[in-house]
């Protein structure tokens, strides 16, 4: 090491080495620029001579060096000079806690400020999404102004896991360590899941948090092994002694800290590192309060007759001073405030619409309620009601609302439109669009200006500044799920509720997330909708009745069994949307009615102009219409699978029968063939089987992702289909049917769908939110070529007419049509609208299909119930009713 003695790296000169260890040398430097002394760690050849390792090292450099904490090590600077990476850090002097521990045990007070300092720390860097993963004794320095922990985060860094699971990711210490040695100063502070090989998170820094806090307060390992397999053994099989077993004055409290921090399964742990902190400074207040020594733990010699004669009499007078107390609070305490119920009638022809998502929404205060409705056959509208006031207002510019949710102070109302998230102002203005939003199943508006919502398209949660901005994922589907549903930030903002659900979305499980760490955690199954109650409760949706468990919002934790507490509650069996709505001040509106399949749609013909006809076949939950080339007959998915109809003989006939879910039908251009998605037990296959039933099913191409088969080229060899990455963004592949290989035609960071090959199958039209809002755009195919940019204020959906020489798209409720030509080069005309309408569209694919004259439109269109609902029932003060029937004791 000395061999870098005197020399510079960029700025930085070289005084003298410090250590070495697994992630590199270390080097006590001085800043010139600035005149300190600073330590310079150059990364080993490993890591430097690996492209994407030093990218990602760069990267996990910039987020450390974001954490600003007086009890984690700074990141100065990061450089290269000749090949070499290194890191300019905090130059500190002091000893590691490693060093410390050789000498014994801490005393108490400063095993629990230690303690204090380590989980404050851990905290802020998992709110920032970093993991240790190597905390230790020998990365926590001590100094004084208490303890730093080093290489925070670096422990990401390390290279393919076969490679380095022999290594220690850190320290840096003068000794060189042996391999065997190393392996076990490694292994004695990781948690189960990482010796299994599963993937770390914040639970796993608390499981290592634990072991630290055990030798700190004991100089004993809470695990050791004579050989790495009886060491393994005893991490995954055993639990230590309890600490108080080898220090008797320890508090139990903080017993009962570690031995949860040193669960096995990462759910029976602390979820997060703030509420270890919080018990570590109530268990310090304590120790500091009952008088502790925490330098000798051997009280001093009394006269204990005196001494028990003078605790009776104070015990005495506590009680005669509490019992006071209590008697005048409850002299003085208002009594409870009285349950009121009353019905809120909507005007003469007016009824709730849009019932498979939420249609009614309380403010947090209370005053207000917000709720979609049509008046006569019009548009959906959203509607603004004062609670003290008789009447309610249309809210201009929400036509086609649905799912409306307030802001923290309730003075906004956010809301989905023709594919958008808006807000729009509860004392007026304009609405305010906010980002993309296709299909959504509730949102949630946080203090701090987040909004999650569902989202169809993207199954998971997403989540999007409330000044607006291109929404990202919140949450990730575990095996079986299909969608993440009906969010709710928990009060403080720290944790997302929400429903998870597979095929049945009115029948998952409700689960929690931390926003800071992305642990998550399952609650209670066959459940849907939950909702918070601040009385102490989790509220939920069950078979058209609301459900309630006592709930601790402290620990996150379900603390009793379900009691029913309101039934007939109007809920959809196709999504799982139940009518109902919390305040934060404890009013409940809801609106009656059995459990029902509320979306019934219906197939209708629209001319150029606009004019509609109905197919003449019963309302069902259709989805993605596809005409056969010829036009005589219809493949379409209802009830999870797919259906033909026979248009000149009107009838109806099923024509999957096999796997999970099956829809996304596709005619090949011959009209022979009918190709479609299938989801079953994780897998996402596509599919091709003969239109009049003969044969067996044929699997095109299979993946662990979800994938859609959107268009076939005109001489039916290539498929464009839509597949989703592991991030949850949509990308456009292309099928070979010859050799039955796929590879991606648009893979970026934005979300691109619907590809259509044109009639030539020289050209590729599909939709991209690449500008911040989704638009159409055609690129040449294969390539290689530019692209055009087809529409000019929003566009989904794209179809090309049958002749070539137009294409349509949807832009929000109207639909837009572009004269295209293709020789002697490709040019696009303007964009005009042909007629405009409530009809239903998806993604990733179109949601209607065009006749092979052109003229014509098959779309889509919700028909709402002749019983729609025309009253919402109001509960005021309903938490008092609650609390008694589901008390908030604990388990």
């Amino acid at each position: 090491m000395a061999v870098l003695s005197g020399k510079r790296l960029g700025p930085y000169e070289i005084l003298s080495a410090i250590g070495a260890g697994g992630m590199g040398e270390v080097y006590r430097a001085r800043d010139p620029r600035l005149d300190r002394i600073v330590a310079v760690k150059i990364l080993p050849d490993h890591l430097s001579d690996r492209a994407e390792l030093r990218e990602r090292f760069e990267r996990e450099a910039r987020t450390v060096a974001s954490l600003n904490h007086a009890h984690i090590c700074t990141l100065y600077d990061i450089g290269q000079q000749d090949g070499t990476d290194f890191l300019v850090m905090e130059y500190l002097e002091g000893e590691t806690l490693a060093e410390r521990l050789k000498k014994g045990p801490l005393p108490l007070d400063q095993v629990l400020q230690y303690a204090i300092e380590i989980s404050d720390a851990l905290d802020k860097a998992h709110r920032k999404g970093i993991t240790h993963r190597d905390l230790k004794p020998g990365n926590i320095m001590l100094t004084k102004s208490g303890t730093k922990l080093l290489d925070f985060g670096l422990a990401k860094l390390r290279g393919p896991q076969a490679a380095v699971a022999n290594l220690s990711a850190l320290p840096t210490e003068r000794s060189s360590l042996t391999a065997q040695g190393t392996i076990l100063g490694t292994l004695q502070y990781m948690a189960p899941e990482q010796l299994e090989g599963k993937e770390a998170d914040a639970r796993t820094d608390i499981f290592a948090f634990g072991v630290v806090v055990y030798e700190m307060a004991t100089s004993k390992k809470a695990f050791e092994g004579k050989s790495q397999a009886s060491l393994i053994a005893k991490i995954l099989e055993t639990d230590p002694p309890p600490i108080s077993s080898l220090q008797p004055m320890t508090p139990p409290a903080l017993d009962r800290v570690v031995k949860k921090c040193l669960r096995k399964e990462p759910e029976e742990r602390w979820q997060n590192a703030h509420d270890i902190t919080d018990e570590l400074k109530w268990i310090a207040e304590g120790s500091s309060q009952s008088g502790l020594s925490t330098n000798h733990m051997t009280p001093a010699p009394r006269n204990w007759n005196k001494v028990m004669l003078w605790s009776a009499t104070v015990l005495a007078g506590f009680i005669v001073v509490g019992l006071t107390v209590w008697n005048l609070r409850l002299a003085s305490s208002p009594p409870p405030r009285p349950v009121t119920r009353f019905t809120i009638s909507l005007p003469a022809g007016q009824r709730l619409v849009g019932l498979d998502t939420p249609a009614i929404a309380l403010s947090p205060d209370g005053t207000r309620l917000a709720y979609i409705a049509a008046q006569g056959n019009g548009l959906p509208q959203l509607y603004l009601r004062v609670m003290a006031s008789p009447d309610a207002r249309p809210i201009p510019g929400t036509e086609g609302a649905t799912d409306p949710f307030f802001s923290p102070d309730g003075q906004w109302l956010g809301f989905f439109t023709g594919g958008k998230l808006k807000k729009v102002s509860v004392s007026g203005g304009a609405a305010v669009t906010l980002g993309d939003a296709m299909n959504p199943q509730g949102a949630s508006w946080s203090s701090q200006g987040m909004i999650a919502f569902g989202s169809e398209p993207a199954s998971v949660l997403l989540q999007v500044s409330d000044a607006g901005g291109t929404p990202q994922a919140l949450t990730h589907l575990e095996k079986g799920e299909t969608d993440h549903d009906w969010p709710e930030f928990f009060p403080g903002d720290k944790t997302v509720l929400f429903a998870a659900s597979g095929d049945d979305r009115a029948n998952g499980q409700v689960a929690i997330q931390s926003l800071a760490t992305g642990v998550r955690h399952n609650l209670m199954q066959g459940a849907t909708h939950p909702h918070y109650a601040p009385s102490g409760q989790l509220v939920y949706a069950q078979g058209g009745n609301l459900i309630a468990v006592p709930f601790d919002l402290r620990r996150l934790e379900v603390t009793g069994g379900a009691v029913p507490v309101v039934e007939g509650v109007l809920q959809s069996t196709t999504s799982g949307a139940t009518q109902y709505s919390l305040s934060a001040t404890g009013s409940l509106a809801y609106v009656s009615g059995v459990a029902q399949a509320t979306e019934q749609r219906s197939l209708v013909w629209v001319s150029r102009n606009g004019t509609g006809q109905p197919l003449p076949i019963p309302l069902h939950e259709y989805l993605t219409p596809r005409l056969s080339p010829d036009g005589r007959r219809l493949a379409v998915r209802m009830s999870d699978q797919v259906w033909l109809y026979d248009l000149s003989r009107g009838t109806q006939t099923r024509f999957t029968f096999e796997g999970g879910e099956n829809g996304g039908p596709l005619w090949t251009p011959d009209g022979k063939r009918i190709s479609f998605e299938s989801t079953n037990e994780g897998a996402s296959d596509i599919f091709w089987q003969m239109a009049d039933g003969s044969g067996g099913l044929e699997r095109l191409i299979t993946s662990a992702y979800p994938q859609a088969p959107s268009s076939w080229s005109p001489d039916g060899q290539l498929l464009a289909f839509v597949r989703f990455n592991s991030n949850k963004r949509l990308e456009i592949w292309v099928l070979r049917l010859g050799d039955r290989k796929a590879q991606p035609f648009l893979q970026t960071r934005f979300d691109e769908a619907a590809p259509q090959f044109s009639n030539d199958g020289r050209w590729l039209a599909y939709m991209s939110n690449e500008s911040g809002r989704y638009e159409v755009y055609v690129q040449p195919y294969p390539g290689p070529g530019g692209k055009w940019q087809i529409s000019t204020e929003g566009g989904t959906e794209p179809i090309w007419n049958p002749n070539g020489r137009e294409l349509f798209y949807r832009s929000g409720d109207k639909m837009m049509a572009v004269e295209i030509t293709t020789q002697p080069g490709f040019a696009a005309g303007k964009p005009r609208m042909l007629f405009e309408g409530q009809y239903n569209s998806n993604i990733p694919r179109a949601n209607y299909d065009v006749s092979p004259d052109g003229q014509r439109f098959l779309m889509i269109k919700t028909n709402e119930q002749e019983s729609a609902p025309t009253q919402i029932n109001v509960v005021l003060n309903w938490f008092e009713e609650l609390k008694q029937k589901v008390p908030t004791g604990k388990k």
